[in-house]
């Protein structure tokens, strides 16, 4: 069993957000900072933010997408379309005492919900925003992927078009820099007491990343454009590999330490240097086995060709060159696999709605503690609760509140997680 988790491995106890956001990125900046330890209050309309039903679903039509990316918050559903429901989200935004004042976001649909108007109740309050681009205009990951040149370098190398990636990988980055932008302007708080507003674009989460990977600066300096290269990893010798049985794996050879120990095991060490000499190549250097890794690549398939994923398991296994086999989502999660089982990252939650399943907790590890992940709440599962504790509405008033439609009925909070710590 895990142990316990500690003041220190939870240390955003105390802090309290409110989160307005759908789809991937804010929700996983709250996600990220929940499993910290804050506080995060989900804001959802009457039945539920639009992502709640995107898939891939359950049986029971539970968005497994939806629950996977807001697991340990709390969930309030109200109307908000309505003048009193955002009057109480906006209470609620400048409440919470000293670690509360906290918005995250990714609209700014409701004037009453801005930062001018939050900050001119609360002067120390942070609002955190999420927007598509720059001026404030609407992009999704992947108009922003087609927008920065990303889908043109992707895929095999004889391919006719742009081919976007299955990965997320600007909301995925974007919500990484909400919650760092979200707790770099905490700390100015807690320095100064000043509150300040955050906003981070999509785009140009996609645009600092080209630039910090030098893919910007190649494209105004080099003569030569960048062109596809399939499988290869550009830059070093990296290549998948099929082996005599029909599997598959990657392997990098990042360093000369790297590649010396692959033509060592597989005693292609005079084959390759004749072949230096005749090439006028040193493949010492990284740059020659790229400008060389087709050659070189062809003739290390013919050693993994022969071989079983066993043998090449093997022999690997006695060098320090970087490698894997290939797994589907599917080997990942199939019964006989211990990954998911063994990993301390991944503990058996189940949630109404969604069977038993193996979920991650928060990658970060503090004080030795890794984190179990809580579920993700239903609908409007703590509405009750939240405006009880936290704007101190007595029962009365929630039962004004849902005579007017502003809150739904009771809902029972039904959810719950069975863990079983990995490791």
């Amino acid at each position: 069993m895990a142990p316990p988790p500690t003041p220190r491995s939870r240390p955003l106890e105390g802090m309290r957000i409110v989160e307005l956001s759908s789809y991937v990125a804010s929700p996983l900046g709250g996600m990220t900072l929940a499993q910290l330890g804050a506080d995060v209050i989900r804001v959802e309309p009457l039945n539920g933010a639009p992502d709640r039903t995107r898939q891939p679903l359950a049986d029971s039509g539970t968005s497994l997408y939806w629950s996977g990316l807001n697991k340990g918050k709390r969930a309030l559903e109200i109307d908000l379309r309505s003048p009193e429901g955002r009057e109480l989200v906006a209470r609620l935004a400048a409440g919470g005492g000293a670690g509360g004042g906290i918005v995250l976001a990714n609209s700014e649909r409701h004037q009453e919900l801005s930062y001018e108007t939050l900050a001119a109740r609360r002067p120390d309050l942070i609002h955190v925003l999420l927007t598509g681009r720059r001026d404030g205009s609407a992009a999704v990951d992947y108009t922003v992927q087609a927008a920065t040149g990303f889908p043109q370098l992707t895929g095999p190398e004889d391919a006719a078009g742009p081919v976007n990636h299955l990965m997320p990988a600007w909301d995925v980055a974007a919500g990484l820099y909400l919650a760092v932008g979200l707790l770099a302007a905490e700390r100015h708080r807690l320095r100064t007491g000043e509150g300040q507003q955050v906003r981070v674009a999509l785009e140009d989460v996609a645009l600092a990343t080209a630039g910090n990977l030098g893919y910007l600066a190649e494209a105004q300096l080099s003569p030569t454009p960048r062109t596809r290269a399939g499988n290869h990893v550009h830059g070093t010798f990296g290549r998948d590999f099929a082996t005599a049985d029909g599997s598959r794996l990657m392997l990098v050879a990042l360093t000369d330490r790297h590649w010396r120990g692959l033509l060592d095991v597989t005693g292609l060490t005079d084959a390759v240097d004749a072949l230096g000499r005749a090439l006028g190549a040193d493949f010492a250097d990284e740059a020659e086995r790229y400008a060389h890794r087709k050659v070189l690549g062809e003739l290390l398939a013919e050693w993994f060709a022969a071989r079983s994923l066993a043998e090449a398991r093997a022999a690997l296994g006695r060098t320090r060159v970087l490698w894997s086999t290939y797994r589907s989502f599917a080997d990942l999660a199939a019964d006989d696999a211990r990954l998911l089982r063994e990993h301390p990252l991944m503990a058996r939650v189940a949630q109404d709605g969604v069977p038993a399943h193996w979920a991650p907790g928060s990658p970060v590890v503090l004080d030795g503690i890794q984190s179990s992940p809580e579920p993700s709440p239903s609908v409007g599962a703590h509405t009750g609760d939240v405006l009880r504790s936290e704007l101190g509405l007595s029962e009365d008033e929630l039962d004004t509140l849902r005579a007017a439609g502003v809150i739904r009925p009771h809902r029972p909070a039904a959810h719950h997680v069975t863990t079983t710590a990995g490791g």
